[in-house]
């Protein structure tokens, strides 16, 4: 999940290359996407999965949840809301 610096917009997606996709993000490659448009850069949550399809059926289910509970589940590993970027680039 990513969000912009003020914490207003959350973006859920799904991908098979975690860093390649966040360097997309930051360097706004698309500029009429969602994240571009909502500048959500910061990757404040994520998961890894065997399989694309337990990914997808993972993504669905959060998009379906509140805001609420993307927050929930936010904090329950980054409760300060950090960039996580840096931990994937070590990857």
């Amino acid at each position: 999940m990513l969000t912009n610096k003020n914490r207003t917009t959350l973006y859920t997606g799904v991908t098979s290359d975690l860093y390649s996709r966040m360097i997309d993000h930051k360097k706004r490659k698309h500029p009429n996407s969602f994240s571009s448009r909502y500048n959500t850069h910061m990757l404040v949550f994520f998961e890894s999965f065997h399989s694309i399809e337990e990914a997808i059926a993972r993504e669905k289910e959060i998009k379906a949840g509140s805001r609420r509970k993307k927050e929930e589940l936010i904090n329950s590993v980054n409760e300060e809301w950090k960039d996580l970027f840096s931990e994937v680039a070590q990857w």
